[in-house]
């Protein structure tokens, strides 16, 4: 923790679509956590029909520590992914912590990111390690999830047991140095992609436990065939950015 007279400068950066029944109670909970940093929240909306963006608009108006981006041209989730990293950094923090937005990412991890961000580079969370889980997934989609994050594991040569984790906190000195211009993604491969270019740095990756729920409100926006399109983007990562050190596997 830090000293209050100087707190950290923390920035939650969440993407979203079609969230509406989500963004307010995510974002009051956010700024509710009983951390000491100074904690933001930076809702990166494309343009949702459902209202999304409106509603963060909304929050923004009535509190200075929320902030919106409303994105209408490249959209998609890389596409929104890197302009929010862009957008958190220009807020100039300490540390940004990126998540979804339909509460599958919980809240309540955060302060846990934010004691463990001091030892390393970029903090996990992370369904399999001890502690993790991944809750309320039928038998089906954990055998999916296991095979594909092998796959991915084995071609990026990390130890890192969550690989397609989208819930992490980066230091600004760390997300400075992903060439944020230099990406190739623009669906959800975007979270594999700057994994790949962190692996590139060296960076100091530390994973602590989260436990993953499936959303209670929306729909999801992850189907066969978005899978199956992340997966082939992880061939790409290797001819486009070159293969990464070797890691010991734990």
């Amino acid at each position: 923790m830090t000293n209050d007279r100087n707190p950290k400068k923390v920035v939650v950066m969440i993407p979203t679509y079609n969230e509406a029944k989500n963004i307010q109670p995510l974002v009051r909970e956010i700024l509710a956590l009983p951390v000491r940093e100074d904690v933001s929240v930076l809702v990166v909306d494309d343009n949702s029909p459902d209202g999304t963006g409106a509603q963060a608009e909304k929050l923004s108006s009535a509190d200075p520590r929320v902030h919106a981006l409303i994105r209408t041209k490249r959209r998609g989730r890389g596409a929104a992914g890197i302009d929010g990293f862009k957008a958190a950094l220009a807020l100039q923090p300490d540390y940004v912590v990126e998540m979804d937005g339909d509460f599958s990412h919980q809240p309540r991890f955060i302060p846990d990111f934010l004691k463990e961000i001091g030892h390393c580079d970029v903090v996990i969370g992370s369904r399999f390690i001890r502690g993790g889980r991944d809750a309320d997934r039928n038998l089906i989609r954990k055998a999916i999830t296991f095979l594909a994050r092998n796959f991915v594991r084995r071609k990026f040569h990390t130890p890192i047991r969550d690989v397609s984790s989208g819930f992490r906190c980066f230091t600004r000195t760390i997300l400075e140095k992903v060439d944020l211009d230099d990406m190739i993604s623009v669906g959800p491969s975007v979270v594999l992609e700057i994994l790949y270019k962190l692996s590139l740095l060296q960076a100091r990756i530390c994973e602590v436990p989260i436990i993953f729920i499936d959303r209670k409100q929306g729909t999801t926006k992850l189907s066969g065939l978005t899978l199956l399109e992340t997966l082939m983007m992880v061939l790409r990562f290797k001819r486009q950015y070159g293969r990464p050190p070797a890691s010991p596997q734990p």
